[in-house]
């Protein structure tokens, strides 16, 4: 063979490397970029920190938010696109606060300020009355209800919380009260315009709406809607990797029956 020849064996040689290797960091990119525009624009997960949400979700759910159906936002705008529906009283949003410290605020008032992801539940919409007196939150002069459960709630504190149901607007769900606590009832206000009041459902160990105001709707991500993981695990990335933990995890740290588990 002439070295001509052998030349040109090589050239196509290097050719098909270079390409397939183009090929495959193309692929992965593109890959990557599906990912990145799901997360943006229709699910993203949420891991839940803190006890403020019990009995509905514990801490070490990870759970899906759903950013579709209240409409895509623009990225590094306030602008949201339409959405299937409005937010409504009883959903559990994931939605972005802004945090000084120890202090909380609505993100649109303090831009400045660095931003968390608050889970709540929505009891006010817009121009709704809400009242808390004895106990009770009033929407616009009704009560909602609240039925006494005879089991108690124990948290990761050993606290003993009274479990109470609750139906509004055609959702139930559970909510706790601490009876070693006042209720705290901030005076009555009218949620103004294109913002939401926002409560947990671990009433007298939840800093919300009650505390530091309402939530403008541009600051909502969406409504959580299943949890795919929970654990109760809180050791280092590097327990995770010694495999004496992971027996402890399959047997008494994983809750399985959470896992797929519709958010309520």
């Amino acid at each position: 063979m002439s070295r001509a020849g052998r030349d040109d064996s090589d050239a196509v040689g290097r050719e098909g490397a270079s390409g397939g290797l183009w090929e495959q960091v193309s692929t992965l990119a593109f890959a990557v970029l599906i990912a990145l525009s799901i997360r943006a624009f229709v699910i993203e997960p949420y891991r839940i920190p803190s006890g403020s949400m019990f009995p509905t979700l514990l801490v070490g759910d990870h759970l899906f938010v759903n950013k579709f159906v209240y409409g895509v936002k623009v990225p590094f705008t306030r602008v949201r696109l339409p959405g299937l529906r409005e937010p409504e009283r009883g959903d559990v949003v994931v939605f972005t606060v802004a945090k000084q410290g120890q202090q909380t605020f609505p993100a649109d008032q303090r831009p400045e300020l660095s931003t968390e992801e608050f889970v709540k539940r929505i009891i006010g919409i817009p121009g709704d009355r809400l009242e808390f007196r004895g106990g009770k939150v009033f929407v616009n002069g009704e009560a909602i209800e609240a039925q006494p459960q005879d089991r108690p709630f124990v948290d990761d504190a050993s606290h003993s919380l009274a479990v109470s149901a609750v139906d509004l607007d055609g959702r139930h769900f559970e909510i706790l009260d601490d009876p070693m606590l006042p209720a705290l009832e901030p005076p009555p206000l009218t949620v103004p315009p294109g913002r939401y009041f926002m409560l947990g459902d671990n009433r007298d160990h939840s800093k919300d709406s009650r505390v530091w105001g309402t939530v403008e709707g541009a600051e909502l991500k969406g409504p959580a809607f299943v949890i795919y993981w929970s654990w109760d695990f809180n050791g280092t990335w590097a327990e995770l990797l010694d495999p004496r933990t992971w027996w402890r995890l399959l047997t008494r740290e994983m809750r399985w029956d959470r896992i797929g588990t519709l958010v309520r």
